[in-house]
């Protein structure tokens, strides 16, 4: 249901309404149907229990346009058998702004934020880019406009649009760097349309200076060999052992998959957090603190693995026993130790051995010259 009153609602839907025991909706969308005393209002915290309640009696729920694009749809139908409900979706909030501003759907993204961080944009951020994103109140226009500006998109054009499809519609259009809009109301929606030069690159090996990090970081050419290495897919889980910073859990994440990040050191285990929380990948990077060797057991199998430090013979044995046939497994080690165990390895079960040397210009008195890293032996292997 989008702000319109019942009168306009299609035969189907206050057909439907009419015939409900219990409506269910925002005080909003309440107000709108005259629903009277049977109109519920959504508990705080969110719960769909209450509705789960009225199983098996005529109720009707009242979600903003399509109620399967960031509403209650999909929390609903996953606890109802699919001869149990029905939707009669509208034209949804996305729809109507694309429509005001003559955007094409397909060349635009849709994001709901009502409690999700701004930072979950990050990974969408582009030149040029338009994006369509729900809020949960009037503040957070202005706010979403201090973040695009913290990340370099002052220049960004904003439209602030009120109750779309409503009498009470509205729409004003600012910049993010001068957002100087008052008296936003809720329901809101912000329309953006980015500037060029912003966002992340999409090629494996962002800047080490992208992360926060002591050091202990696997560092951008050795990481995007890394990453070509375990060959991230949408979807897909990666355990990331001894992860230092996170960093190739964060741009496994950025690939569209998931990530568990093992890693015993306190500091480093916050670093990965910071670094969850700046990408915008706290629900896809989940961190787990203590020893590989004792924490590995009892998680989700993943469908890749990296071993970034502390590569062990133990731990080696415990990861075959663990993972299924068909687990990619790249280790990388740096010592002569790991060398020799990850060479008696590869001669054992197959997969490639690589031996990365790299070696940046540094100055050298008045002259510069090249100073190598240390070498870094790599593995790679299907289980």
């Amino acid at each position: 249901m989008s702000d319109h009153s019942v009168a306009e609602l299609p035969p189907a839907s206050r057909v439907a309404l009419d015939r409900a025991e219990a409506v269910f909706g925002g005080p909003r969308h309440l107000a709108l149907a005259d629903v009277g005393a049977r109109g519920r209002a959504w508990p705080v915290p969110f719960s769909v229990e209450e509705v789960l309640a009225c199983r098996g009696r005529p109720t009707a729920i009242l979600a903003s346009g399509d109620p399967f694009w960031f509403g209650v749809g999909g929390s609903l139908s996953s606890h109802l058998d699919s001869n149990e409900w029905q939707a009669l979706p509208a034209p949804s909030t996305f729809s109507l702004v694309a429509a005001r501003l003559g955007w094409r759907m397909e060349d635009i993204t849709c994001h709901g934020l009502h409690a999700a961080p701004f930072a979950r944009l990050r990974a969408v951020l582009a030149p040029y880019a338009r994006l369509i994103c729900l809020v949960r109140d009037g503040e957070a226009p202005a706010q979403l406009a201090a973040w695009l500006t913290a990340q370099g998109a002052g220049a960004a054009r904003l439209w602030v649009m009120q109750a779309m499809g409503g009498a009470d519609q509205r729409v004003r259009q600012t910049t993010a760097e001068v957002f100087d809009l008052t008296d936003v109301l809720s329901p809101v929606a912000v329309a953006i349309e980015l500037p060029g030069n912003v966002g992340l690159s999409r090629a494996s090996g962002l800047s080490d200076t992208c992360f926060t990090h002591d050091g202990q970081i696997t560092k951008r050419p050795v990481r995007a060999l890394t990453l070509s290495a375990l060959a991230p897919r949408v979807g897909e889980t990666l355990w990331d052992i001894g992860a230092g910073s996170g960093s190739i859990a964060v741009e496994w994440c950025l690939s569209g998959g998931r990530a568990v990040a093992f890693e015993q050191n306190p500091s480093r285990v916050a670093n990965i957090h910071r670094n969850a929380e700046d990408f915008g990948l706290t629900h896809k990077l989940s961190v787990v603190e203590g020893d590989s060797n004792t924490t590995l057991a009892g998680q989700a199998v993943p469908d890749a693995v990296f071993v970034g430090g502390g590569g062990t013979a133990a731990l080696f044995t415990q990861l075959f026993t663990l993972l299924p046939e068909g687990t990619r497994l790249v280790a990388n080690g740096v010592t002569l130790e790991t060398e020799a165990l990850l060479g008696s390895l590869q001669a054992a079960r197959g997969g490639t051995l690589l031996r990365i040397e790299l070696a940046q210009v540094e100055p050298l008195g008045r002259m510069r010259g090249w100073q190598p890293a240390r070498p870094v032996v790599q593995w790679s292997v299907t289980l």
